[in-house]
């Protein structure tokens, strides 16, 4: 059979499957090429170098352990109360802090701070962790992974852009072990 202007149904039917083909080819190619190029066309957010504020230092008493929650810098309009970060602030002696992620370094189930034993435990697998965050027992390898922090006009901020991974080093954590290592 041919078509009026000399186009044979084969020929019809294959240049329809070659643009389908094409079409089918072309969505398909949309998200490989933004993965590709994501790198490039999405450069970091200003919130991930930023300090925030855990509060008044007054909040957290010299010798306790406090919980406290900051609002997560690189948030969108959708994430709601998920964007609050919760954190577990230390203060050693009323001029030194740790603050600790609430995440346990097993499996990252949130710590609880018992206060009558001075350890921070963890619900999930039976990690535990003396106050400084070095670990007690239980399956984690280390100890909680701690925050960056500065104190400014007697307010205390944590560097929160990125969270704490074991491949940061916390200027405090080097301090303790250099303490512990000389003391």
């Amino acid at each position: 059979m041919t078509l009026p202007d000399g186009l044979s149904r084969r020929e019809l039917l294959m240049k329809i499957g070659i643009l389908l083909n094409g079409i089918v080819a072309a969505v398909l190619a949309v998200p490989i090429i933004r993965y590709i190029f994501s790198p490039v066309a999405h450069q970091r957010k200003q919130g991930y170098e930023s300090w925030l504020s855990l509060g008044d230092l007054a909040q957290f008493p010299a010798g306790q352990t406090r919980f406290a929650t900051y609002r997560n810098p690189i948030v969108n309009l959708w994430d709601g109360k998920t964007g609050d970060i919760p954190c577990w602030v230390r203060n050693v002696d009323g001029q030194t802090f740790q603050v600790f992620a609430i995440n346990c370094a097993h499996l990252g189930c949130p710590v609880r701070w018992f206060p009558q034993s001075n350890l921070f435990m963890c619900p999930c697998h039976g990690g535990a962790y003396y106050q400084d965050g070095s670990r007690a027992s239980g399956p984690p390898e280390r100890g909680l992974f701690q925050y960056h922090y500065k104190i400014e006009d007697g307010k205390l901020f944590i560097k929160a852009g990125e969270l704490p991974t074991p491949g940061q080093k916390s200027q405090t954590a080097l301090v303790t072990l250099e303490t512990r290592r000389c003391g």
